[in-house]
């Protein structure tokens, strides 16, 4: 019974580490050089990222979460089931709708950096709050175990 709740936990800590860092270091860099360079760059990770890697944690962290309020009883698994929720929206939600296409357009040549960045950046930092807050989440229901 403890090792989902923990899994999902680590899932949301990788998650949360990853938005971060691209919040916080990726993209202030890619600001710092000039535009095409930048477009350039965030290319090549837009193919990088695809990766099995990332999606154990960017799937895995809400159905986690969400088998894990399944299998537990009380208030853990309101607490699990707040974590999938959080995860599945302002993570999961906010990267179809608006990461990813905007990943496109700037792959595609048609969003300039000047355009793509702040915005970009800007939804990130709330993928970035929602892992984190799904990690807390998280942390609070395996209290309740």
């Amino acid at each position: 019974m403890l090792i989902l709740p923990l899994v999902a936990l680590v899932l949301h800590g990788a998650l949360a580490g990853l938005f971060y860092a691209f919040s916080m270091s990726v993209m202030p860099a890619l600001d710092a050089v000039a535009p095409d360079r930048a477009e350039e760059v965030m290319r090549s990770i837009n193919k990088k990222i695809v990766n099995p890697w990332l999606f154990i944690a960017f799937i895995g962290a809400p159905v986690a979460s969400l088998v894990a309020g399944l299998l537990a009883d009380g208030p853990a698994a309101v607490w699990f089931f707040a974590a999938a929720g959080v995860s599945a929206v302002g993570s999961f939600l906010v990267t179809a709708v608006v990461n990813v296409p905007m990943n496109n357009a700037v792959d595609a040549g048609t969003m300039p950096w000047k355009e793509y960045s702040p915005r970009w950046t800007a939804w990130n930092t709330v993928r970035t709050v929602a892992s984190l807050a799904g990690l807390a989440l998280m942390g609070v229901g395996l209290t309740w175990l």
